[in-house]
């Protein structure tokens, strides 16, 4: 069966036992990143590695179907933060000067647009991590 992304693999059922081990090799200072990240994610090694493995995998996503949706609003509120920007930016570059409330207006909207886009993410962030803790 295969999804948006590839094939669709069931994820581990209740009570089925991680009995298969797999070894991989990191450098120093990989592992020591990825220690940091795992501490950081509030995960133990193995399960962030597991995580991101499965989520690679398309096993279990990170981000839900919902997550996406949230994610995709929040990329084109951004995008629109770039081209007022760029707009603003091309006028100044020409050596003209858009009225002071063009750039006040375009500075506060792209503030508040840049403070709601990272509450979301990391109110997704947090919830997708909680999610994969709760299953670990």
């Amino acid at each position: 069966m295969w999804g948006k992304t590839g094939p669709v693999v069931p994820a581990k059922a209740r009570g089925e036992p991680r009995e298969r081990v797999v070894h991989a090799r990191f450098s120093a200072s990989e592992l020591a990143a990825i220690t940091s990240a795992a501490t950081a994610a509030d995960m133990t090694v193995s399960g962030f590695l597991r995580c991101l493995t499965l989520e690679g995998a398309g096993v279990r996503p990170f981000f839900s179907e919902d997550d996406r949706a949230v994610l995709e609003v929040l990329i084109f509120d951004i995008r629109a933060i770039g081209i007022n920007l760029n707009q603003v930016g091309r006028e100044l570059n020409r050596g003209g000067r858009p009225p002071d409330h063009e750039i006040l207006e375009t500075m506060l909207v792209s503030q508040q647009l840049i403070a709601a886009a990272l509450i979301e993410l990391r109110r997704h962030a947090s919830q997708g991590a909680q999610r994969h803790r709760r299953v670990d």
